[in-house]
């Protein structure tokens, strides 16, 4: 072979290694970029690979608890999830020690949390600086509403029996509660002593208790009514425990045991409390973690499964997905901040 032929032979390999190198770093560099972004690779088949974090905000028996724990049964069951969902309990504050808690957690993809209007509420009054915005959205589930349960023995007969005794004297009837002072529990029953004509509803007794307790509390005779989510009351209403007076939804729940507890409109107090169950992640949850959630969220919300869930628990199903549901809590948050200002309890900045 001739020194041309051997120089251009070489000059072609040269360029060849060349090519290699340069394209090779091109691919290397946008494999990286898609990691550095969060963007899915090849569908993220890598996710998830190891099993998730449910964190309930209250004690076992609330309402959060058993709302994350039936999410956590259906996904299992139905294959949606195929990584397991074990359930820790996180009390405290009203969900506020739960929150802290997921700030530690900031961009874990295997964290994921259930909160309802606790969530903005104990921003609104001050008890925590950190909202709903430290969390990030993944989609609402269902709808459930506020009861107003009494002792079986209890002299008050209907919702406006306890009404009219808190308008002669607004300590005369002690009320329990599941939240802390200015969230949820306390809120729906002011709101609906408000509607109701009563005056000093700053002067109504409220007690805070953690978990079941309240419901203790009440067959105790430690206090005299119970303000609550409707799940928690049917089990001691079932069993002839506790007898409720009203629920908080805008129209007579439709099945279940509850269907034969009227609503307050019903008995002439204008006024209706919307519990709304979501899940979040942590702050800075990676996009595909979040539609990985969206996506199965509604899948099982589709399910008979979560059907006979929520008829079973009284529950109406509404799904969301994390945009839609941000505009909601946006929305929401300001008309939370306008009742609590009308009830002198807002300490927001």
């Amino acid at each position: 072979m001739s020194k041309s032929k051997n120089w251009i032979a070489l000059t072609c390999i040269f360029v060849v290694l060349i090519m290699t190198l340069v394209l090779g770093g091109c691919s290397s560099q946008k494999s990286g970029e898609g990691q550095q972004s969060g963007q899915p690779q090849e569908q993220r088949v890598d996710y998830p690979t190891k099993p998730f974090e449910f964190v309930a905000p209250a004690g076992p028996g609330s309402g959060w608890d058993t709302t994350i724990r039936l999410v956590a049964k259906t996904l299992g069951e139905k294959n949606i999830v195929n990584q397991p969902m074990p359930v820790i309990n996180k009390p405290g504050g009203g969900g506020g020690v739960a929150l802290a808690y997921m700030q530690e957690k900031k961009g874990n993809p295997y964290e994921i949390v259930v909160y309802s209007p606790p969530l903005l509420l104990i921003n609104l009054t001050g008890q925590t600086q950190l909202s709903y915005k430290n969390l990030t959205p993944l989609a609402m589930l269902i709808n459930d509403f506020g009861a107003f349960a009494v002792p079986k023995n209890s002299p008050y007969k209907t919702i406006n029996d306890v009404m009219e005794a808190l308008k002669k004297d607004p300590k005369s009837v002690k009320i329990g509660g599941t939240s802390s002072p200015g969230s949820m529990d306390h809120i729906q029953f002011l709101q609906a002593a408000k509607a109701a004509g009563v005056q000093d509803i700053k002067n109504i007794q409220y007690v805070s208790f953690q978990g079941g307790e309240g419901l203790a509390a009440l067959m105790g005779g430690h206090v005299d009514l119970l303000t609550t989510g409707m799940a928690e009351t049917v089990g001691p209403m079932q069993s002839g425990d506790v007898k409720v007076l009203a629920v908080t939804a805008p129209e007579r729940i439709k099945d279940g045991p509850l269907a034969n507890v009227p609503t307050l409109k019903e008995q002439g107090i204008e006024t209706a409390f919307i519990n709304w169950r979501g899940l979040f992640g942590p702050p800075d949850m990676p996009d595909y973690a979040v539609k990985y959630w969206a996506d199965a969220l509604s899948k099982m919300s589709q399910t008979p499964e979560w059907d006979e869930v929520c008829k079973k628990n009284g529950w109406t199903k509404v799904y969301m997905g994390p945009d839609e549901f941000k505009q909601f809590l946006d929305k929401t948050n300001e008309e939370y901040k306008t009742l609590l200002q009308d009830v002198g309890l807002y300490k927001g900045q």
